[in-house]
């Protein structure tokens, strides 16, 4: 339920804040109090409360499927490793029917940002106010003005979270393509395409032109990847804030069936960035031009 001592928009604003650590140009290393000074940090900042969620959803994610790999049995599984074994064999079955390399990475690869994306995604479904007002209750019993203590759950509404992960996919790609095809074919295929001839001098002009459009759709694929996911997931944390400035009689009328519509978008935004991942890595790993 929202906070009584703040107005909505600075009950809206306090959840869409990070918990921000960096260099204040002014005031040196410290953490940011207000949304102003996190802005002036710039590059010089880190998102705290991204970082630990993110990190932590990813070493929970490997403790589970360590040990359920680690007390696999051939028999009758338990209904943990039925669960996983069902995950991989969806992930493994997309992987076959979309990648067309041989690398024995996409696999692996896949599973993992499809279930660390899933659990990150499923931040979205506790209720906003639990975990922030927490964290003000503990920053208010240490010192601190619980209004300049600010703590995001969700790390996929966080541009830095799914453009750092879209980024390290565009490498993988680069990575691929200059595998598969050379660093001259790589080249050929940023220079030579769309528009291709066997004359010299019209090669010679539509180089540029062929670079222009390839480079372009080249850096849009992790663009449009990070923000994407981003989009749709701070939209969904933004609904759900909004719903808790209502009165508490209408809150539960509007957060559950939004909750569970919300199950299908956190699954979907997963199973779409594992997807178009996937496929990036196979365009980069065709050979056919």
């Amino acid at each position: 339920m929202a906070s009584e001592q703040l107005t909505s928009t600075d009950y809206i604003s306090h959840h869409l804040t990070n918990w921000t650590f960096g260099k204040h140009p002014h005031e040196g290393w410290m953490f940011a109090e207000t949304k102003e000074q996190a802005s002036e940090m710039g590059f010089n900042a880190i998102h705290v409360d991204s970082m630990l969620w993110s990190i932590g959803l990813g070493i929970i994610f490997c403790l589970i499927f360590w040990l359920v790999a680690k007390k696999a049995t051939s028999g009758t599984p338990g209904k943990l490793q039925a669960f996983v074994e069902m995950i991989v064999d969806f992930v493994n079955n997309n992987v076959k029917d979309s990648y067309s390399g041989t690398s024995k990475l996409i696999a692996p690869l896949a599973l993992t940002i499809f279930v660390w994306i899933f659990l990150m995604n499923l931040m979205d479904l506790i209720p906003v106010d639990w975990i922030p007002v927490l964290a003000q209750k503990i920053g208010a019993a240490m010192g601190h003005d619980p209004h300049h203590v600010y703590m995001k759950i969700v790390p996929s509404t966080d541009p830095n979270v799914t453009l750092g992960m879209s980024f390290s996919v565009f490498a993988l790609i680069i990575f691929y393509s200059i595998k598969e095809k050379g660093f001259g074919g790589f080249l050929g295929e940023l220079t030579l395409h769309p528009f291709s001839t066997k004359n010299p001098v019209m090669q010679a002009i539509l180089i540029p032109v062929n670079f222009i459009l390839e480079f372009v759709t080249l850096i849009a694929k992790p663009i449009s990847l990070g923000l994407r996911l981003f989009g749709n997931m701070y939209a969904g944390e933004l609904i759900f804030i909004l719903i808790a400035l209502m009165p508490f009689w209408i809150q539960w009328a509007l957060s559950v069936p939004w909750a569970i519509f919300h199950i299908l978008v956190i699954t979907l935004q997963a199973f779409v960035f594992m997807m178009l991942t996937i496929v990036y890595l196979s365009l980069a790993s065709s050979t056919e031009h």
